[in-house]
């Protein structure tokens, strides 16, 4: 709903209907829209996380992993798996300014663990960027690159991470 009608869409109502829950049920489990937002932004770090490697990994595993996590190898279309970060990006200003905070905080502990990851910490950083960047790109389909173009920046990405596409 967030990402098809943005922030206005998000009506306890209307989400509690699409849960197939009474709104009741849903304000038992969140008070108000912004923590109903919170949720999701913390729901979907943890899905991210899930697919970052441990402290610890070899040189470029935590970046290699950001791609893989973000950008599929072949252009898929809108609204697949890697769009949830997406997704997440939207629920941080959308969710109030605590909301916004705790998506800053994930993002300082993702980018130290970038910066420490074993490679030059600029190209970490430009990574980093260009998979922010093409997230919105692809989600508000903002002129993002497509079928051959797709697969050739991704492998220009993953090389520069020092691994083949």
């Amino acid at each position: 709903m967030l990402v098809s009608g943005g922030t206005d869409a998000i009506r306890l109502d209307l989400v509690a209907a699409e849960a197939g829950v009474s709104k009741g049920g849903l304000l038992h489990h969140f008070r108000s829209k912004q923590t109903l937002i919170q949720g999701v932004l913390d729901r979907l770090v943890e899905r991210f996380e899930a697919e970052l490697p441990p402290s610890g990994s070899p040189p470029g595993a935590f970046t290699r992993a950001w791609l893989d996590a973000t950008i599929p190898d072949t252009d898929v279309p809108a609204g697949a798996h890697a769009d949830l970060v997406a997704v997440a990006l939207l629920a941080g200003p959308s969710g109030g300014p605590e909301t916004l905070e705790s998506l800053r905080r994930c993002y300082q502990v993702w980018q130290d663990r970038l910066a420490g990851d074993g490679l030059d910490p600029a190209t970490a950083h430009l990574v980093r960027l260009a998979v922010d960047g093409w997230w919105p790109a692809r989600l508000l389909d903002l002129a993002p690159p497509r079928d051959d173009l797709h697969r050739q920046v991704r492998a220009r990405l993953a090389e520069m991470i020092g691994q083949e596409g």
